[in-house]
């Protein structure tokens, strides 16, 4: 698959993780650690894709 398309799927799993998935997988989620997981492995994701590509 080309690279944009792989990113908007990322983007957007990431987007509909962040947003609905306390009601998708009904997590328990008071303070937020599950949200600021999703995004610090987002982040890494990203950080590991720049250093792998050079």
């Amino acid at each position: 698959m080309e690279l944009g398309v792989m990113a908007f799927l990322a983007i957007t799993l990431f987007v509909a993780l962040a947003a609905f998935g306390r009601e998708f997988f009904g997590w328990s989620d008071p303070s937020g650690q599950v949200q600021i997981a999703l995004i610090c492995s987002f982040i890494f994701g990203i950080i590991a894709g720049l250093k792998a590509k050079g």
